[in-house]
């Protein structure tokens, strides 16, 4: 039986004064979460000022990106998987579709980022989505394919055993749109037998999140999906009830 995961993608939002109230509310209503695995992602440069307010100890802290490169050194304006581990982080988000459509990063790259955080010790939440324009097509299964297979490329099928994966429909991040709970989990069953193909085993254990307007109205229903293990929520992740209230409808499955 697979743990349901719940992280919270805070993108570019937040100053101390929002962290603090956000946090202060998380810590207050941590212990109503049930099973669930919570985490929160805040931009780098607040990652050490949350886990300083964080004072809830089943709630874990993620990066938002992270550098191809493992070590430091010349690369003006990144973050290392160690400095992400050094201030007390366990996760990472790596492929996103924002990072993906708006700063260029490709599959090769993602898949490499993904080698180092999992190198690094990092568990990697390696996200994977289709564009509406792909799913209307008929390009949804060979897109996530693509996206999974440079992965695999580059890590092996073994080492998914630490991997997380997030299934974001891009045409349903931000927009308030939903894949339905039967869509969402069409596609969640399509991961999981993909990489069946290669080790049942792994396959079966993968936490395989969901990604796109996740709100306390329609988490229950998302997460009693056979596949579907949990969510990466963005916008109802800024709202300490809101995001509350989506973990513990993944810790009452």
């Amino acid at each position: 039986m697979r743990q349901l995961f719940v992280a919270g993608n805070w993108k570019m939002h937040g100053d101390k004064a929002s962290i603090k109230t956000l946090v202060t509310g998380l810590n207050a209503k941590a212990d109503s979460v049930g099973n669930a695995l919570v985490a929160v992602c805040p931009p780098a440069i607040y990652l050490d000022y949350t886990k300083n307010c964080l004072m809830a100890d089943n709630i874990a802290m993620g990066g938002q990106n992270m550098a191809i490169e493992p070590v430091q050194g010349a690369h003006t304006g990144e973050t290392s998987a160690a400095m992400l581990k050094d201030v007390g982080c366990q996760y990472v988000i790596l492929g996103h579709s924002e990072r993906r459509a708006i700063y260029g990063e490709t599959d090769q790259e993602i898949a490499q980022k993904v080698k180092t955080a999992l190198d690094s010790g990092l568990t990697p939440i390696l996200c994977v989505g289709e564009t509406l324009e792909e799913r209307e097509s008929g390009q949804l299964e060979s897109v996530i394919s693509q996206q999974l297979d440079a992965v695999i490329a580059e890590v092996g099928i073994d080492q998914f055993s630490g991997v997380v994966i997030a299934y974001e429909p891009v045409w349903a991040i931000g927009t308030g749109k939903t894949a339905s709970a039967q869509q969402a989990q069409d596609v969640h069953a399509f991961i999981r037998g993909q990489l069946a193909k290669l080790n049942a085993s792994v396959a079966e254990k993968v936490i395989i999140q969901y990604g796109g307007s996740v709100k306390p109205n329609n988490a229950s229903e998302l997460f009693s999906q056979p596949d579907i293990d949990g969510g990466l929520i963005g916008g109802a992740s800024l709202n300490a009830d809101d995001f509350i209230a989506i973990c513990q409808a993944a810790g009452e499955q």
